[in-house]
């Protein structure tokens, strides 16, 4: 059995609006945690999102706790930098997952997570991440509500291409010919071997 959490963050501000390119300065307006356990198969057993604004952090940082894996999708170059200031604990050194990452390593080049869940799954986010600053700047009942929204469907989608890349060891994508492309991935966990010493004495 394996505990894992999928995450995504929304920011208050875009790199237009800040001096440098560090994430940490954009701000965090929410965070949004799907966390599971999983069987030796890679089948859910049990899981449960929630949505975190900044008021709220201090609850959510110990669901980042005791998993064996923290899924994200460009997570090592942008969520987590965001997130690591904040934290109480070296966010940092916990045991992340960037699927962005893993495509690239297969590629050489980097894949936006539309491009991957449009022609995996079928389908794609529900909004772009402008909106999402948008929503929060006009901070209406209404407006937090669509960016809750969009950032918990950003890590449903972010949740079915990791489980697509599981269990098919593939995601799919278009190439700039507009051709279909195959990835071949291997997300499975590391097999542990176990070894006897006893014929060592």
């Amino acid at each position: 059995m394996v505990n894992e959490v999928i995450f995504d963050i929304e920011t208050k501000k875009i790199f237009d609006d800040i001096k440098g390119d560090n994430p940490a300065d954009l701000g965090i307006s929410i965070v949004s945690i799907y966390k599971r356990k999983l069987d030796d198969n890679y089948e859910e057993l049990e899981g449960k999102i929630e949505s975190f604004f900044e008021a709220d952090f201090a609850k959510m940082w110990a669901l980042f706790s005791n998993v064996d894996r923290i899924i994200g999708f460009n997570s090592l170059h942008f969520d987590v930098p965001a997130m690591a200031p904040l934290a109480p604990y070296d966010f940092k050194k916990l045991k992340h997952f960037d699927i962005m990452d893993h495509v690239k390593n297969s590629l050489g080049f980097r894949l936006s997570l539309n491009a991957i869940a449009t022609e995996t799954l079928g389908h794609t986010k529900i909004d772009n991440g402008l909106n999402a600053v948008y929503y929060w700047q006009e901070h209406s009942k209404e407006s937090l509500a669509k960016l809750k929204k969009y950032c918990e469907m950003d890590v449903i989608v972010t949740k079915e291409v990791y489980d697509y890349g599981l269990k098919n060891k593939q995601l799919k994508y278009k190439d700039k010919w507009n051709t279909p492309r195959v990835i071949e991935v291997d997300f499975s966990y590391p097999k542990v071997e176990v070894e006897s010493q006893m014929g060592l004495f």
